[in-house]
């Protein structure tokens, strides 16, 4: 029998007071949840399967929140839970995700002053109902549930002076439930039997001790009554009263503890099948074990010693001999104790880790780090700004205390413990209060762990707690942080997200601006196009497959080529290649052979000072057509195709003030292509819905970042509609803005790059089947991974450094591997322009073309870039506010 007690003036949780045992995920292992009564939250420690716990989740409740209770409320089969607040006269109700989470609260109002309550089905409608003792207003509040998470207003019964705490039992064996109340003030306990309706009987009034304050009802004689046990705080006894099944009890018989019991619980310590009584004795120090004779009597307890001020307990086996062990939070000195089961519901005396002075323990935790199926104790000393880990011996026994530092002023405060890096050895992560960072420790299976990692960047509160547990049902471990005075819970992502290290670098003619990707030669290996801007002409490089290409064949074009694309532009099943050329209004097309060169240039007139160039099929014929985006002219042009090659005359519509860019793809979900233009003079972003022929008409215009450049669409919160990513050069940004499916858009959303983004590209580069944002820092020479939430949000950006001036990206499986990788050109000179559209000459330098590989090296979690894990890149924020 496993049992956990409320930790009460501990730095693990926080000031708790009630507490309640069950499990909230499903996983058949059971969890925690306990008040937090001086932050008004209720946090909730999912059990794992060696029987130690998650770090807390917290919730917010009502103010001063005592006790807790859970039960399915709204009939989904999943746990749910309730929370009696004492200072705002109320009850908060948490209806359950059945995966540990909970939905926010709502709140009930109650009698003054709530304490205890309990759940259970008073009016036999199958629904279940809530009742809950109000200490000042000397009544019981019964609140009837509708089976739908919701419930009617309260009927009040009086129930006593000052009624605490609130048990369920069907004492007269009527098939109906009946509550027992203490009453601190009055030393007694009421006893209400119920009538099946939600109404109960006048109270019948028992003698307790002096100040009765919990009660537990169970059979303690074997004769299938259910009897009541007592906690009196003030004479330093508890009081049994057994039950004669008719709903009246005999006189209490009590029972010496030590000085000031708190805790109480029952359970079969010693395996004779007879339930026995463990106390907390807190006024001196030690617990108190009372084995059961079955008969309703019990022995006088077995004191066992602890550290100063004993109060939260639990129980599980430590030392692998199937007996039940308990460990205790000593709340005044800050100190954990082990007491060791060895034989009949006895314990040897405590094991004491006492941390060297001011470390000021802060949180402790239970897992086997050595793999020998022992369980070891690791804490946080927040004073001495370290971890301590003490190994257990197989006679129960612990080794020295370990000491890995967490840095200076970095103040540990919470620990959680998970595989990280899916290596089977069990690490570490740690929140650091004083430097709001988490760190990792990353486990070597002996019991050591590596160094530390922290992250540069750090959260935006002191982080009080951190837990764990698989939220997104991925596979993966996710990580709950919750903060300092804030209403936030942030959870940080796991991914296997790899790095793009590894880097090949090719050599061009001056300025390559862009790169497209296509199978040239129908080999089924990806090769590309890139324009080289000052020699009028672009490079192939045919792709071997395995991540390295060819040397480049050039091909002449127009003047001022910026942009490429390719497509199969004469249906031939063959690659081709078109180009819009800045300096002479024109776009070439260049028709593949499928070997892997291609014919000489087709020219058409393409609008003013054509930019960038995109493809799709605007007119439903099955044949592909051209858009160009007009740096000068305020305006995109589209150019129809016939299919063999060759366009039909240029077709212009206006934008907003000087069009970058260009993106395609079904905005409002009519089976019709539209366009998304980026507006660099006028901060925005406009739309041109397409009708299905050819032709456009414009249809609004949303704000943006400072300078947008470039734009891409995809799905990338996952609801079928298409959203809008764009680059913002001049306040180094990308903004996100989703779409509803009707060629309208939600406000944007803004994150941090490097130093001058000029390009974005959409694609799933870790193969969770999210969309990932990668764009370039043009004046920092780095690229810059976003990994996408799947939800609309983006983790912080990861930067890749990369040659100088990197002026575009573009993402393909250039290995095939099933991963993608990034291409970018990259442009050095001696002179270059802050405009990046100027044609200006530069003297001749090093060009380059630089490929990052993905290779998949580790796992990440994810925050918004103020905080990580070691090995694992940069961060960003899921959710909250919960």
């Amino acid at each position: 029998m496993d049992l956990a007690i409320a930790n009460y003036g501990t730095n693990n949780v926080g000031i708790m007071f009630g507490t309640v045992v069950a499990d909230f995920n499903n996983d058949a292992l059971p969890d925690i949840a306990v008040t937090n009564r001086n932050d008004n939250t209720v946090s909730i420690l999912l059990g794992y399967i060696n029987g130690s716990f998650a770090t807390q989740v917290k919730y917010f409740t009502g103010t001063e929140p005592h006790f807790v209770a859970v039960g399915d409320l709204n009939n989904d089969t999943r746990l749910d839970m309730i929370a009696t607040n004492f200072r705002s006269h109320t009850i908060s109700v948490f209806l359950g995700y059945g995966d540990g989470s909970f939905a926010n609260q709502m709140t009930y109002s109650t009698g003054a002053y709530p304490y205890g309550l309990a759940v259970s089905d008073f009016n036999n409608d199958t629904r279940l109902d809530i009742i809950v003792a109000n200490y000042y207003d000397n009544t019981v509040s019964v609140l009837l549930g509708y089976g739908n998470g919701s419930f009617a207003n309260r009927m009040a019964y009086s129930a006593g002076i000052t009624p605490f705490y609130v048990a369920v039992g069907d004492f007269n064996n009527d098939t109906l439930f009946d509550i027992v109340v203490t009453n601190t003030d009055s030393n007694t306990v009421s006893v209400l039997l119920g009538y099946g309706n939600g109404s109960f009987a006048n109270r019948v009034a028992y003698s307790t001790g002096t100040y009765p304050v919990f009660v537990v009802v169970a059979d303690f004689n074997n004769d299938t009554n259910l009897d009541i046990i007592i906690t009196n705080g003030e004479d330093n006894t508890i009081s049994v009263l057994l039950g004669y099944g008719d709903g009246s009890f005999a006189m209490q018989t009590t029972y010496s503890t030590g000085d000031g019991p708190n805790g109480l619980a029952v359970g079969d310590f010693n395996n004779d099948t007879r339930l026995d009584i463990v106390v907390s004795n807190s006024g001196n120090n030690t617990i108190g074990v009372f084995l059961g004779y079955g008969n309703g009597s019990f022995a006088s307890q077995n004191t066992y010693s602890t550290s100063t001020y004993p109060f939260g307990l639990a129980v599980n086996d430590f030392n692998n001999d199937t007996r039940p062990d308990i460990v205790v939070t000593n709340s005044i000195d800050g100190t954990v104790s082990i007491l060791l089961h060895y034989d009949r519901g006895a314990m040897k005396n405590e094991i004491t880790f006492t941390p060297s002075a001011g470390a000021h323990l802060a949180c402790v935790a239970i897992s086997d780090f050595n793999g020998d199926s022992l369980l070891d104790i690791i804490v946080a000393n927040y004073g001495s700004n370290n971890l301590g880990v003490s190994l257990e011996y197989e006679n129960g026994t612990f080794g020295n205390e370990m000491i890995f530092s967490t840095g200076l002023k970095s103040h540990p405060y919470s620990i959680t413990i998970n595989d990280f890096n899916k290596d089977g050895q069990v690490d570490i992560a740690v929140a650091n209060h004083g430097t709001k960072s988490l760190s990792t420790f990353l486990g070597k299976g002996n019991g050591t762990f590596e160094s530390q990692a922290n992250y540069s960047t750090s959260f935006d509160f002191a982080p009080l707690a951190v837990g764990v547990g698989d939220f997104n049902k991925d596979g993966h471990p996710e990580i709950v942080a919750a903060y300092d005075d804030t209403d936030n819970l942030d959870v940080f992502v796991l991914y296997d997200i790899g790095d793009f290290s590894h880097r090949t670098t090719y050599s061009t003619d001056p300025w390559p601006t862009s790169v497209a990707f296509g199978d040239f030669n129908n080999d089924t290996r990806l090769d590309f196009v890139v324009t080289t801007t000052h020699y009028n002409n672009v490079a192939v490089y045919l792709g071997y497959g395995n991540g390295s290409f060819a040397n480049q064949t050039i091909y002449l074009v127009g003047k001022g080529p910026y942009f490429v694309a390719v497509g199969d532009f004469n249906n031939d099943a063959r690659s081709d290649i078109v180009v819009a050329n800045l300096d002479d209004n024109t776009v070439s097309v260049l028709l593949g052979y499928g070997n892997g060169s291609f014919a000489t240039q087709k020219t058409s007139a393409a609008g003013f000072k054509p930019y960038f160039v995109t493809i799709g099929d605007f007119n439903n014929d099955s044949r592909l057509d051209i858009v160009v985006a007009n740096n000068d002219r305020n305006s995109v042009t589209v150019l129809l195709g016939y299919g063999n090659g060759s366009f039909a005359n240029q077709a212009n519509y206006s934008t907003g003030s000087r069009s970058l860019s260009v993106a395609i793809g079904d905005i409002n979900n009519d089976t019709r292509l539209d366009i998304v233009v980026a507006n660099f003079d006028s901060n925005s972003v406009s739309l041109l819905l397409g009708y299905g022929n050819g032709s456009f008409e414009r249809k609004g215009k949303y704000s943006t970042g400072s300078s947008p450049t470039f734009v891409a669409v995809g799905d990338v919160n996952n609801d079928s509609r298409l959203d809008i990513v764009v680059t913002n050069r001049d306040n180094n940004t990308v903004s996100v803005l989703l779409g509803y499916g009707n060629g309208s858009f939600a406000s944007q959303k803004i994150y941090s790059t490097g130093n001058q983004p000029l390009i974005v590209a959409v694609g799933d580069l870790n193969n969770d089947t999210r969309l990932d944002i990668v764009t370039n820092s043009y004046r920092d020479n780095t690229v810059s991974v976003l990994l996408g939430y799947g939800n609309g949000f983006f983790a912080n950006q990861m930067a890749y450094p990369i040659d100088t001036t990197p002026f575009q990206v573009a993402l393909g499986d250039l290995n095939n591997d099933g991963q993608l990788d990034i291409v970018s050109p990259n442009v050095y000179g001696t002179s270059v322009n802050n405009d990046e559209t100027s044609n200006e000459h530069i003297s001749p330098g090093e060009f380059l073309l630089s490929l990052m590989i993905f290779a998949k090296s580790h796992e990440s979690f994810t925050y918004d870039g103020h905080c990580g894990i070691p090995g694992f890149s940069n961060v960003a924020k899921y959710f909250a506010a919960l």
